[in-house]
């Protein structure tokens, strides 16, 4: 049933894109639905990569649940909004709404548990369809058939209306996910057109939107409502300011409504909206938005075990593509993170890096896969540090929220300097970097003092000297690189703080007070969170792995290969019990492993680097078929920007970047038939797997361009240079494989002399 799906809907796409067929049906294997039920918080809105609009339906806006606006559980629906956040952890966006109707205007929302209450919806999940830039619901309580596509900059709707005398759209500039309207403004142009302004504050502090809106069919008049109040305003400005334009509709009749967005003016979106929907062609933008995801999907081409598996492989791939987003106008317009207009000089420029989760494997990814992308993410901070002098921690809507540990956009500069990928200032680079790094808030000044942070004085203190010193080891990397020496020794002394934190009579990573003393009492299961306790949104057992730049070192301080595999193994195996209750995060579970959060998913590759490689092919297998799957429930935790999602795309091509920045990926247990990477010199580098099956996921023996090839690490540059690594799979451990020591991945930091 599936494939007849997917094979009729690319017959369809034949007729109206020139694109080649193998890449015409990738889109077609992506379902934006897989994360929008249980924790996934991934929303099914319309979208192009990495754009400025996200246009789909909001069906809550208050909890935990309702960070992207959307969960399967609902039945009704708001509206439709231009902004959301993907799989992310906090809640904010969801700017702009939309909602046609039918009957008298109304302007508020009303409760879901009433129907009729208000403006909201009842809808039936089996009438919705999302897919690569569109999506469509019918609202059942006005007879309203709602489809949206969209360009980078315009949300593009397409609303079929039953025949009615009392018919129309309101938007609404006060709904958004947590937040709070400060002021907002609407001005009809004409009887067609209508621009205005939402400035918001949230868990993002300052949010300005603009926005223009341009409709097909003339309204026939209007129905303003100002904090509070109902009259005929055609220009509005207050703290709450929506509209009801009204229409006399004919069975069927489709209004169509053409947003653009800006974060800098109202004629900036204006002019977004003239430049990328210049016509009324609504099959054609969502062509060229199926067109745009194609060439992006394409460049991973894999052949997989079954379809199953391919819908989840693209998804993932797809929901790696939707953030960071764009900020800029078509003239090149932003507003800039010190609140001003800015005219941006080196091309496009994003924001909402949630650094904390995505420089572990997303940002690995584009710098593999899209490095121009991920340079122009880059231009992005340092234009950042340019206005502010100040690189992004967690940032959302170009502003800083500080709402995660670490400086991690340290390591994404990194690995792109390491890569020696060009169009970006390697000095200003590095001087933004050091300064990140010798900053003394967050308890970096501790850190400086004691050579770890006091338990006392700060707050996740094990958490961020383990992060901080994967960031030093970075900037390490890259001051060796531009023969800054001094700095080399002293950020590859800062690299190994982690020591001071190891417990030798316990084993584990363990807070320690100013005095030198461990805080008692210990128990290395005890989860606490972001501004409580000792770790962050973890517990012991995931954060004493933590030391991707000197994994070596962590295996002495165990004892010894062995003791360090029986270590890992008890972590997969002991009781998967959680002590708090707050700590939502802390999910998908594998014994003490919880992949529902990032720290730990580097873990099960670490066996490799202690020479008993199968066990972490078995984890790793059992991570992707338990913990991933094609449902509403498909992912264990927040997708977090795409982290979740990069981690399945690389361990499913079998090689994973366990320390990013470093020149070679850790090899796992590749579960794909085929892969084709394209690579953007031109290159292709390809994985093939013989024998591989839900049973098959043990590596027997390997090959790399027709040669034995026994390692259980591959080098960045040789997959640069392309080539065919090949893997033979089984269904009993291979033993032999990648154990002896010039065989293992090798992190271990020398010091300076």
């Amino acid at each position: 049933m599936k494939a007849l799906k997917y094979l009729s809907f690319g017959m369809l796409l034949l007729l109206v894109n020139s694109v080649t067929v193998w890449a015409q049906s990738l889109a077609d294997f992506v379902d934006p639905f897989i994360g929008t039920a249980t924790v996934g918080h991934t929303y099914p809105s319309a979208t192009t990569p990495f754009s400025m609009v996200q246009v789909g339906p909001d069906t809550g806006v208050k909890g935990w649940e309702y960070c992207p606006g959307y969960h399967s559980k609902d039945n009704s629906i708001i509206g439709f909004s231009h902004t959301h956040l993907s799989g992310t952890g906090a809640a904010d966006m969801g700017d702009i709404l939309f909602m046609p109707m039918t009957g008298e205007p109304k302007f508020e929302a009303g409760d879901k548990e009433k129907p009729g209450s208000g403006y909201r919806s009842r809808f039936s999940h089996s009438s919705e369809v999302a897919r690569p830039g569109y999506y469509s619901v019918k609202l059942d309580d006005y007879n309203v058939l709602a489809e949206m596509t969209v360009s980078p900059r315009v949300g593009f709707h397409r609303y079929t209306f039953p025949k009615s005398t009392q018919a129309g759209i309101i938007i609404d500039l006060d709904h958004g996910m947590e937040d709070m309207t400060l002021e907002s403004s609407i001005k009809v142009v004409d009887n067609q057109t209508i621009t205005g302004y939402r400035h918001s504050s949230g868990f993002i502090k300052d949010q300005h939107i603009y926005f223009c809106a341009r409709f097909s069919k003339p309204f026939e008049k209007i129905t303003s409502f100002i904090d509070g109040e109902k009259a005929e305003e055609k220009d509005l400005s207050g703290k709450v300011c929506k509209i009801f334009v009204h229409f006399k509709t004919a069975k069927d009749e489709k209004v169509l409504v053409k947003v653009g967005l800006s974060t800098a003016s109202e004629a900036g979106a204006m002019k977004n909206l003239d430049a990328e929907v210049a016509d009324w062609d609504f099959e054609k933008v969502m062509a060229s938005a199926k067109n745009i995801w194609n060439e992006y999907l394409s460049k991973i081409e894999v052949q997989t075990i079954n379809d199953d598996q391919k819908e989840i492989f693209y998804t993932a791939l797809y929901h790696c593509l939707v953030s960071p987003n764009l900020v800029t106008d078509v003239d090149g317009n932003y507003r800039g993170w010190d609140g001003d207009v800015h005219t941006s000089t080196t091309g496009d420029l994003y924001t909402n890096f949630s650094l904390w989760d995505t420089y572990r494997a997303s940002h690995p990814l584009y710098a593999l896969f899209y490095p121009e992308k991920n340079v122009s993410f880059i231009n992005s901070m340092l234009e950042r540090y340019n206005q502010i002098g100040q690189l992004p921690i967690n940032e959302y809507g170009s502003n800083e929220t500080y709402c995660m540990i670490g400086y991690h956009s340290i390591p994404v500069i990194c690995e792109a300097i390491m890569q020696d990928q060009k169009g970006f200032s390697y000095e200003l680079a590095y001087e933004a970097m050091k300064k990140s790094a010798m900053d003394d808030s967050r308890g970096i000044g501790y850190m400086k003092k004691y050579s770890y942070i006091p338990s006392e004085l700060e707050s996740n203190s094990v958490s961020k000297v383990l992060e901080y010193a994967y960031d030093d080891w970075c900037l390490a990397q890259v001051s060796r690189k531009l023969w800054k020496m001094d700095d080399n020794a002293y950020f590859t002394k800062r690299a190994q703080y982690f020591k001071n934190q190891f417990d030798p009579s316990t084993g584990f990573m363990r807070g320690k007070k100013a005095d030198g003393s461990w805080v008692t009492p210990f128990d290395p299961k005890s989860v606490s969170i972001l501004n409580q306790g000792d770790f962050t949104e973890g517990n012991s057992w995931q954060y004493t792995f933590y030391v991707p730049q000197d994994v070596n070192t962590l295996i002495e301080l165990m004892g010894d290969d062995e003791k360090f595999c029986t270590k890992l193994d008890t972590l997969f195996n002991t009781s998967p019990t959680i002590d708090n209750e707050r700590a939502w995060d802390v999910t998908g579970l594998v014994g003490q492993y919880a992949h529902g959060n990032e720290p730990s998913h580097h873990i099960a590759y670490l066996y490799n680097f202690a020479g008993q490689p199968w066990k972490g092919q078995e984890i790793i297998n059992k991570i992707k078929t338990t913990l991933y799957n094609s449902s509403r429930e498909g992912l264990c935790g927040n997708d977090d920007c795409g982290q979740m999602s990069a981690w399945y795309i690389f361990s499913s091509l079998g090689f994973y970047p366990v320390t990013p920045a470093m020149d070679y990926y850790v090899v796992g247990s590749p579960s794909v038939k085929s892969a084709k990477l394209h690579l953007a010199n031109g290159k292709v580098f390809e994985v093939k797997t013989t024998s591989v099956s839900e049973k098959n996921f043990y590596i027997q023996s390997s090959t790399l361009n027709g040669l034995a090839y026994t390692k259980s690490f591959v080098k960045y540059k040789d997959i640069q240079k392309g080539g065919l690594l090949e893997f033979t799979m089984g269904d009993v451990p291979e033993k032999k494989w990648a154990i002896k020591m010039n065989e293992r991945p090798t992190a271990k930091i020398m010091d300076v002399q």
